[in-house]
């Protein structure tokens, strides 16, 4: 586990509990037929993985949501999860608002007005990021990662991280909608142990800064990857990495960047990717680098 982190959770812990007690807000239950009609019969697909599904829902009040399925969890386990994701409350999470539980576990979050970042990057039709949008959606995800290492108890299980489980609101307010406490239905009574093992915390913290590498490569190249992002990696661990920056930069920026800036941050990129086994620096770093090149003030 990152030292700074392994030094300073629990202190954080203690005064995060005790200066900002955060209540569990209402979390509504949903029937199956409503979310079923909402979401077009289950075919209006965000993404997918062994975990959970995703879709785009729009209810009949005019709300538009997203709506997730987990996968292989019975009804207790999935109980305790939605007490676990409601107690969550971050400007970049997605608020938890309802869940079903039926013919299918489905959680039901916050209005995605803008839909996913993927959508961005890949649709012409859809409104193009400047660079300056980049950077902020980039900083609030390790903003939101900040959080999630430093101030949940217990700690979480799983978070996946691209452009396509990263959803915008109608400001363009980056969104982390695949996060999960629960990693299996036989652990629910000694997970919290098992997830506060330094083997388990160093492996989670590589793979969270790894996967924000990827992320910050589709921020730059606009293309989105398949999750492992091998295409992207490929590229930058390549031996033409420097000769080829210029035709990887995503066209749509035009000219709103600054070169120096990318440059810097396809390095910090390219450290991502090598930390996955063992880090070489800490989330908090990373957000602290981006919140200064976007001049943010409050996360």
């Amino acid at each position: 586990m990152d030292p700074w982190i392994h030094r300073f959770r629990h202190r954080l812990l203690a005064w995060f509990h005790r200066s900002r007690s955060v209540p569990i807000l209402y979390v509504r239950r949903f029937s199956y037929t409503e979310i079923k009609r909402a979401t077009g019969g289950f075919n209006r697909v965000v993404y997918t993985n062994p975990r959970s599904a995703a879709y785009n829902a729009k209810f009949q009040d005019g709300r538009v949501a997203l709506v997730k399925e987990l996968r292989a969890l019975n009804d207790n386990v999935f109980n305790t999860e939605v007490q676990l994701l409601g107690r969550l409350h971050h400007r970049h999470l997605l608020t938890l608002r309802g869940f079903s539980t039926g013919h299918k576990r489905l959680l039901v979050f916050d209005e995605i007005g803008n839909g996913s970042l993927r959508d961005h990057l890949n649709d012409p039709l859809k409104t193009p990021l400047n660079w300056r949008m980049r950077l902020q959606i980039a900083a609030g995800v390790a903003a939101a990662l900040e959080y999630l290492l430093l101030f949940t108890d217990p700690p979480m299980c799983h978070v996946s991280i691209s452009s396509s489980t990263i959803m915008l609101d109608e400001n363009f307010t980056a969104k982390i909608s695949d996060v999960g406490f629960i990693c299996s239905p036989v652990n629910i009574s000694g997970y919290p142990d098992a997830t506060k093992s330094d083997d388990f915390m160093d492996q989670k913290c590589g793979n969270i800064i790894y996967q924000l590498g990827v992320l910050i490569l589709e921020l730059i190249t606009g293309q989105s990857s398949d999750g492992t992002g091998a295409d992207l990696i490929k590229w930058i661990q390549g031996t033409n990495f420097a000769r080829s920056m210029n035709k990887m930069i995503d066209p749509d920026l035009g000219n709103s960047f600054d070169y120096k800036d990318v440059r810097n941050l396809l390095s910090i990129a390219k450290l991502c990717i090598k930390s996955r086994e063992k880090p070489r620096f800490s989330i908090p770093q990373i957000f602290r680098y981006l919140q200064s090149k976007v001049d943010v003030t409050s996360y």
